[in-house]
């Protein structure tokens, strides 16, 4: 069996920052980039907010520039999904859907979140094009302009209120005639002249030439008084949750009741020693790739001292 120094689980910000802190630490880490490599970026088309890049930058592009600097200080970067781990002792084993099995001093787990969308069809066909699941992403590039967002909790109301400092109006689509929302947030969504809150309403589908022009709502699906009708809008936000990609690794590591994996305090330590977690994985609340950057920087660090204590 392979045995490796530092594992790290995942191709995003956090992995690759891991992996160049790794590398840079002689660690000789082994990244595997898992089920969408180089992560969520690679589906968004431009990035304003990342540091170092003052003209913005095409989602794929950062996420090869760092991916290029990750394998400068000698990272190996394998394409496999980890299927399996036993974190029960160290060395750790991760067994991946290649049919091997490696067995690590030190694991990072950066193997982030996944947006949840209602599955229709032209949410693929717009991505990118008028379809987000990140208003603080892409909300930028609507000021002035028209925008719904799908969600009826916390994150979409947070997300509506926030694309109103940015939007002309925003259309908060809402299937249930309440909000599940905390009452402080649906008092500052009622409050917000921009929001129009639209209950008992489905998004069937969106239109639009070359990007999203407006939306196909149902209102009161199923209902004697049915209504169907187009709503015009410049973008789509899908607010409805994220799914962490931490299912292997519960029966080890503390989660949150959506799946988040808990770290100790502000640091990357999941409780087993010499396991971390970094980027999206662990963070239900930023879901930045600058913080997923960040956090992976701790992890290595962590990681580093972790194996430098134990002589490993």
């Amino acid at each position: 069996m392979e045995h490796i120094r530092c594992l790290i689980i995942g191709s995003g910000p956090a992995g690759y920052t891991a992996a160049i802190y790794a590398g840079r630490a002689n660690l000789s880490p082994v990244l595997y980039e898992g089920i969408q490599p180089g992560g969520q970026l690679t589906i968004t088309t431009e990035v304003e907010n990342f540091p170092g890049y003052p003209e913005g930058v095409a989602g794929p592009d950062l996420m090869e520039d760092l991916r290029k600097q990750a394998e400068r200080f000698g990272t190996n970067i394998r394409s496999a999904i980890a299927m399996q781990a036993d974190l029960s002792a160290s060395p750790y084993k991760i067994t991946f859907d290649d049919g091997n099995t490696v067995e690590a001093d030190t694991v990072i787990i950066a193997t982030g979140a996944t947006a949840k969308y209602l599955g229709l069809d032209d949410e693929k066909k717009y991505a990118g094009m008028g379809v987000s699941a990140c208003a603080t992403c892409d909300g930028f590039f609507y000021r002035k302009k028209t925008v719904a967002v799908v969600g009826g909790g916390d994150t979409a109301c947070e997300e509506a209120i926030y694309l109103a400092g940015l939007a002309s109006k925003v259309y908060l689509i809402v299937r249930k005639p309440f909000l599940r929302a905390s009452k402080i947030m649906q008092e500052r969504v009622a409050d917000n002249p921009k929001i129009e809150v639209l209950f008992e309403h489905n998004a069937e589908g969106l239109f639009g030439e070359n990007g999203v022009e407006g939306v196909h709502l149902v209102k009161r699906l199923g209902e004697p008084d049915e209504q169907h009708y187009d709503l015009a809008i410049d973008g789509f936000f899908l607010a409805i949750g994220h799914k962490p990609n931490s299912d292997i690794f519960k029966p080890w590591v503390k989660t949150d009741e959506t799946g988040y994996i808990i770290t100790e305090g502000d640091s990357p330590r999941t409780g087993i020693p010499g396991v971390f977690a970094a980027g999206d994985v662990a963070d239900p609340h930023y879901r930045q790739a600058i913080t997923a950057a960040g956090s992976g920087c701790k992890a290595a660090i962590e990681a580093e001292r972790y194996l430098a204590a134990r002589k490993l």
